[in-house]
């Protein structure tokens, strides 16, 4: 059984404060697990993928920039009769994050959120709609904090008319500035729905962004029980089995909210234990076999 680890062609901007090519060094693993396994890059040309049984989407992290193109692309995959893990379907779901309101009306903690279509104008409103003085705008499609901005009752004239030149575009989101951001963003991965490890992201000083390119430090606290099963909930509700999934929240009165379901290409910190990537292994043979 041939196997490819799909990834995109490296930025630099990705790997500052990563120690880890997580990528080749899961890849090293596996091949001397005896997996037949590869790394391409989704939108190479010259790839040519009848040659595979499988396709792990891995690391593709432009697609958000390319999101017509990727969805073809794993259309295609389909097509050819390639396994593709995580699934279609569930990628598709996962790309755009009105995604969130399915698991909100699961009646599953998620932080609020208000949709504003393309084409429309950013109001005022919204302090009133979620009661805060502070707002987060971030677009429906996209990675890392791509365009996302803060905005405040003081500065609304100048960030509106930059929010709305992006709504030219596409649409956004809108949600409540989350103080309990500044405690860090927890991130529990699961493989096949079963809990491996888990993460803390921590914005640097003044900032809200968890991201180490944008200065962001990474712990590896041993969290509570209780928040694990809790973050483990939200797997439930997904129509199919997955390889990976890192969910994303912050802890508000004790309790784990969601922010993001990380679906597509979500850094798994694996960071190069044996341990943690005999987990992805053992998954990835329960699926494949």
């Amino acid at each position: 059984m041939k196997i490819t680890l799909v990834g995109f062609k490296k930025e630099d901007r990705f790997s500052v404060g990563v120690t880890n090519d997580e990528d080749t060094e899961l890849i090293n693993f596996l091949n001397n697990k005896g997996v037949d396994i590869v790394p391409t890059i989704w939108n190479d040309e010259n790839v040519d993928w009848s040659q595979f049984d499988v396709a792990i989407i891995k690391s593709p992290w432009d697609y958000h920039n390319h999101l017509h193109e990727f969805l073809n692309w794993l259309d295609h995959l389909e097509r050819l009769g390639i396994k593709v893990l995580n699934p279609v379907e569930i990628i598709k779901w996962n790309s755009d994050k009105h995604y969130l309101k399915d698991i909100a009306d699961k009646q599953l903690p998620v932080i609020a959120s208000e949709y504003v279509e393309k084409g429309s104008s950013f109001g005022k409103h919204f302090f009133e709609v979620f009661g805060a003085d502070q707002l987060v705008v971030k677009p429906c499609v996209s990675a890392g904090a791509q365009n996302t901005v803060t905005i405040n009752r003081d500065n609304f004239d100048k960030r509106s008319k930059e929010i709305n030149e992006f709504l030219k575009e596409q649409d956004y989101m809108v949600q409540p500035f989350v103080e309990e951001i500044k405690n860090g963003e927890w991130s529990f991965l699961f493989f096949n729905g079963k809990y491996s490890h888990c993460s803390l992201k921590t914005p640097k000083q003044g900032d809200f962004r968890v991201q180490h390119y944008h200065g962001g430090s990474i712990s590896y606290p041993t969290p509570d029980p209780v928040h694990i099963e809790q973050a483990g909930t939200y797997l439930k509700t997904l129509p199919q089995s997955t390889l990976y999934a890192r969910v994303d929240g912050v802890l508000i009165n004790n309790s784990f909210h969601l922010m993001e379901l990380e679906l597509i290409e979500p850094y798994l910190f694996l960071n190069g234990s044996s341990e943690l990537q005999e987990n992805y292994y053992q998954t990835l043979m329960t699926l494949i076999s």
